[in-house]
């Protein structure tokens, strides 16, 4: 039944009870109306209203909850989906559907199908964005690493040549000027790492996670609890990457943002799929901040098919756990 000869029937349904009632009930309307007349007609008036309400929120229940959703509805949170009036509704006492059909089941079989091809497209450009991302990222690394590491080198070498032959005390001066550029060039190879994590390459996620986490307590000053278990499920390079990537911007939120002394990061393994979980004792939120970092994990998170959980409450700290399903490497 479409919309438009559903709500006709609703208000018929009502205004034919309401003639007959007029028809067959002992009430009578004089000239003037009395006052025990006007009291019922507007009490009949009343019912025949509040009936008509009632009967309409009923047939457009469907609709509110598409609005709903609509309003709601974030590609970044897959999975949102409206049962469909007529395929079965247990979540608001309609088992069966009642077998309705029309207009309003087919808006909302149009609107999770619309949702299932823009989440298919978030995704393929996600992954796209992200990968052309890693790409850039080895790109510049790799040009630091060449370029910019060994010009400091160079560099280096020639201000210890230079402050062996010099007097003083230009010699204390060269070598200030050769510490100054070794840690100049500490921070090009510890930026090399972040932007291009070779050891997860070479040794795998937990030697990355290892390395990350002791860079991190290092440069920060904040106690780092690992807990790794040792019988991991295998995992493919662009899961690990995910899971690594994740670790570092949840790090990097909590020093910029937690004011945190503590920071636990475990890694574990639940059946066939792999959980990381990064918690502090910092300040914690009421709700979450969906900056532009929480977005970027979500982001990865959809790439990897993993599922992010963040929660934050006041004075107890923020928890962020990402569950990969761990696809299995081929041997």
């Amino acid at each position: 039944m479409s919309l438009f000869w559903r709500i006709f029937g609703l208000n018929a349904l009502v205004l034919g009870a309401a003639t007959a009632l007029l028809l067959w009930a002992p009430v009578t309307v004089s000239v003037p109306v009395l006052l025990t007349e006007a009291v019922i007609l507007v009490g009949g008036l009343a019912v025949m209203l509040v009936a008509n309400a009632a009967l309409l929120r009923w047939g457009l229940a469907p609709l509110d909850r598409l609005t709903g959703l609509m309003a709601t509805v974030d590609l970044l949170r897959p999975g949102q989906r409206l049962p469909v009036p007529g395929g079965g509704d247990p979540e608001n006492g309609d088992p069966a559907g009642g077998g309705r059909g029309g207009e309003v089941p087919e808006l909302i079989r149009t609107f999770n199908a619309m949702l299932d091809r823009l989440e298919h497209e978030r995704a393929t450009a996600s992954a796209r964005v992200l990968l052309a991302q890693e790409a850039e990222r080895r790109r510049i690394a790799q040009e630091l690493h060449d370029e910019v590491g060994q010009s400091m080198t160079a560099i280096l070498l020639v201000l210890g040549r230079a402050a062996d032959d010099a007097p003083e005390p230009l010699r204390a001066q060269l070598h200030q000027a050769q510490e100054i550029t070794r840690g100049s060039l500490d921070e090009v190879r510890r930026l090399v790492r972040r932007l291009r994590p070779g050891v997860l390459e070479d040794l795998g996620l937990v030697s990355a996670l290892t390395s990350l986490t002791h860079d991190f307590a290092t440069h920060t000053g904040l106690h780092v609890v690992r807990r790794f278990d040792a019988d991991l499920p295998a995992l493919d390079p662009e899961a690990e990457l995910v899971l690594y990537r994740v670790a570092q911007e949840s790090l990097t939120n909590t020093a910029r943002h937690a004011d945190a002394g503590r920071v636990d990061v475990s890694l574990r393994g639940a059946g066939e799929a792999m959980v990381l979980e990064i918690a502090d004792d910092g300040r914690g939120t009421e709700v979450a901040c969906e900056g532009a970092g929480i977005r970027g994990m979500r982001e990865r998170a959809l790439l990897a098919g993993a599922t992010l959980d963040i929660t934050s409450t006041p004075g107890t700290g923020t928890r962020i756990r990402l569950t990969t399903p761990a696809p299995r490497k081929q041997h």
